[in-house]
């Protein structure tokens, strides 16, 4: 992947990285956020749905959201280290069958994937520099509904994230974060046709649903 974020994904998101996740997982499982946006699909019905997990660590909406009955997930990682170990961990689950694991930029390759049911973004639109371009191409491939995790639109997280580029700009690390405006997400998924229909507002993150109308 030859884009600069991509190139800080990978040096962030590191082995160490993923295998501090993966062990943190197997201890307390999902992190909250993750486990509010679990809880907030789950009602919805999944059973027989197939899943898009963009961004998705070691898998553990993926986890969950078969366990519930999903048919079979999609997971596009632009990390090669967390790639491998959402791989792993879903072997280890007796999951392997029922899961596709690809290490790419997700808006390198959307052309190449087909729509699915749900589309999941966890803490995946603060670490990429084009917004519009992966919130459009995911939400396009939603045939049902998309859920993200992603940070407030508030001046303490932009104060933040502002701090932590230039720590990352001191270490030489192209990795960097963004705080998105709020508007520029919703006038991306309603133009797709999606509107909200779960949210919950936390101190650093936000977590949401957005469906498709009938």
């Amino acid at each position: 992947m030859d884009c600069c974020q991509c190139q800080g994904i990978e040096r962030e998101f590191s082995a160490e990285a993923a295998e501090s996740e993966r062990e943190a997982y197997r201890e307390e499982g999902p992190a909250d956020t993750t486990q509010d946006l679990i809880e907030a699909i789950l009602p919805q019905g999944v059973e027989g749905l197939t899943l898009l997990d963009i961004g998705g660590g070691i898998g553990a909406i993926q986890h969950a959201l078969l366990r519930a009955g999903a048919k079979s997930s999609t997971a596009v990682e632009a990390s090669s280290a967390f790639a491998k170990a959402a791989k792993e961990e879903a072997e280890h689950l007796g999951l392997g069958a029922e899961v596709s694991t690809r290490h790419a930029d997700f808006v390198s390759v959307a052309g190449t994937i087909p729509a699915h049911d749900v589309v999941t973004l966890d803490r995946v639109i603060c670490c990429y520099h084009d917004m519009e371009s992966l919130l459009g191409l995911a939400s396009a491939r939603a045939n049902r509904m998309l859920g993200m995790v992603y940070p407030r639109d508030s001046w303490w997280t932009r104060l933040a994230s502002t701090f932590g580029n230039l720590y990352y700009r001191l270490l030489r690390n192209p990795f960097r974060t963004f705080v998105h405006r709020d508007r520029a997400i919703a006038a991306v998924l309603t133009g797709n046709g999606l509107q909200r229909t779960f949210h919950k507002r936390k101190w650093i993150w936000q977590v949401a649903v957005w469906s498709r109308a009938d």
